[in-house]
């Protein structure tokens, strides 16, 4: 059962990337994030965000196509992973992914519900839903943070 601790409403691109660069101060060492929403919804921003929040003064970019990124020089490394392009939680375990869980860096998964059933199973990870309301405005996202073992 997931137990929602925050629910926070942003209305710009700068307003999630600090958001997620306040919300790395509390960070610890084999943390993983699941960011789930549609394209377009700011998974990349709030990467962008954690990652600058963790000393990061890097480019952080999409790994849509390189399917990984690793973001090194801050107080943690990040492991920023675009699932988009897998079928399936087989393919998540043959990019060896399991060995970056336990690298004590942080990992941040884009589109986990391609993971569904792998090696996600029975870990402790926060799952950050971003959620855009187009029709209210079009900067506006509403983050749902929450942790559980299965999702």
């Amino acid at each position: 059962m997931a137990c929602i601790y925050l629910i926070y409403p942003l209305y710009s691109t700068e307003e999630t990337e600090n958001f997620a660069s306040n919300f790395a101060s509390g960070v610890r060492p084999g943390a993983i994030f699941c960011l789930s929403g549609e394209l377009g919804a700011g998974k990349t921003v709030f990467t962008r965000g954690l990652c600058r929040g963790l000393g990061y003064a890097g480019r952080v970019t999409s790994p849509t196509f390189t399917l990984m990124n690793i973001y090194e020089g801050g107080r943690l490394t990040v492991y920023h992973f675009d699932l988009y392009r897998l079928a399936g939680a087989a393919d998540l375990e043959s990019i060896g992914c399991e060995e970056y869980f336990d690298a004590g860096g942080v990992c941040v998964l884009e589109w986990p519900q391609r993971a569904q059933g792998s090696v996600l199973a029975g870990r402790g990870v926060t799952w950050v839903e971003i959620r855009a309301d187009f029709d209210r405005d079009m900067h506006f996202r509403e983050i749902t943070i929450s942790e559980n073992t299965s999702h």
